[in-house]
């Protein structure tokens, strides 16, 4: 049952949001969060040229308050990291990933423990993508106004406008788990979202590894084996470069160049130059280093194993594995997806016998459907 005074409570505090402009105001209101038994957090911030995201608003509320910090006035955010380590205290975050990352860059924390909102109400029938507006009027029978979400929350001053729907982001948030947390316990499923959110606290503070870069290149499959040797060095490069200088990747140097560069092997300037795909400033700043990347691999005698891919004899095993992830689905009232997606299949066809299992498909997914997946599998192989 929704407490119909306590979702007009808090949203009455998004229209009166604690603003936290200071050092100090930031260790006052970490001493408050810290009382806390639980605590809705969201961040807004930009990421369109940069490798890291570039923080903006950090919102906080515990369902009768909205606090606003503003790191670009806070200076450093060490002290929020108590309230995020805190075992005591329940972080709730709808669709975090993202906040995870820029949270762990800022503040050297994630939150822990976590309750994913979105997660949740996949387990609840809800599509596993769905986004915070309408998860807010599917639980709550509210709609929230989106017209801000594609502010620069780096520019200041923050409009009136900005800052409400900033905090009517988070100020919903202890209600929504309560609903959340009830709906899940009576079905039993309480313990899948606790292990799916820490999968993803596993993952938010797992470092991305440089060397695996190239596979998210469309096309590297296509490549012979000193291509891709070449690729995977280039990749590799780019991402180190891309961090150093906090640029996307794409502002370094675009997929569809490394994949030429990989393709044609150009082993002096003149030879990059005449590809005719890299600006004239970028040949100069960084086509050393990749015509050496180059003649390395051709030096070394380097050759790459090109990566294993379905084929036509693995149409009908992935068909029967789907029917059978949309049979459990259906039987749980689930999207499909909460269960297994297509890429994740597509792996776990190609998972060589003598390899574990990946972590996705164990824990509470196992039973239900990871053994059937393997017994298809088996069979298949056989």
């Amino acid at each position: 049952m929704i407490n119909k005074n306590e979702v007009n409570n808090a949203l009455a505090a998004a229209d009166k949001p604690i603003m936290v402009d200071t050092a100090r105001q930031l260790l006052e209101a970490v001493d408050e969060w810290l009382e806390c038994d639980v605590i809705g957090i969201d961040t807004e911030f930009v990421r369109e040229r940069t490798w890291r995201a570039d923080l903006g608003l950090i919102q906080l509320s515990d369902g009768l308050n909205v606090w606003l910090v503003d790191p670009l006035k806070t200076g450093g955010l060490d002290p929020l990291a108590t309230l995020l380590n805190k075992q005591e205290t329940l972080k709730i975050l709808h669709a975090p990933p993202e906040d995870l990352d820029v949270l762990l860059y800022t503040a050297g924390a994630v939150p822990d423990p976590l309750f994913d909102t979105q997660i949740a109400c996949a387990m609840l029938g809800q599509p596993l993508q769905m986004g915070y507006h309408t998860t807010v009027e599917w639980l709550l029978g509210i709609i929230i106004d989106k017209g801000q979400t594609r502010s620069n929350w780096c520019q200041r001053p923050l409009r009136p406008a900005q800052l409400k729907y900033a905090a009517l982001d988070v100020c919903l948030l202890p209600i929504m788990q309560r609903q959340l947390q009830t709906k899940l316990r009576d079905l039993g499923r309480e313990s899948w979202l606790e292990e799916d959110c820490a999968r993803l606290l596993t993952r938010a503070r797992t470092p991305a590894d440089p060397e695996q870069s190239w596979r998210r290149l469309n096309g590297n499959g296509r490549l012979d084996g000193s291509s891709l040797a070449i690729l995977q060095a280039l990749a590799k490069w780019r991402d180190q470069e891309a961090e150093r200088r906090n640029l996307a990747r794409g502002f370094v140097i675009k997929d569809n160049d490394l994949l030429t560069i990989a393709n044609r092997k150009p082993r002096s300037l003149s030879e990059l130059s005449r590809l005719d795909i890299l600006h004239p400033k970028a040949v100069q700043l960084h086509g050393s280093h990749l015509v050496t990347i180059v003649e390395h691999v051709f030096e070394q005698g380097l050759s790459a194993e090109t990566p294993a891919a379905l084929g036509p004899e693995h149409r009908k095993l992935m068909s029967d594995m789907r029917k059978l992830v949309k049979q459990k689905a259906v039987e749980l009232s689930v999207d499909p997806a909460l269960l297994a997606s297509r890429r994740e299949l597509e792996s776990l066809i190609l998972l060589p016998s003598d390899e574990a299992l990946p972590e996705r498909f164990l824990g509470w997914r196992k039973d239900i459907i990871t053994t059937g997946l393997v017994a298809l599998k088996s069979a298949h192989d056989q």
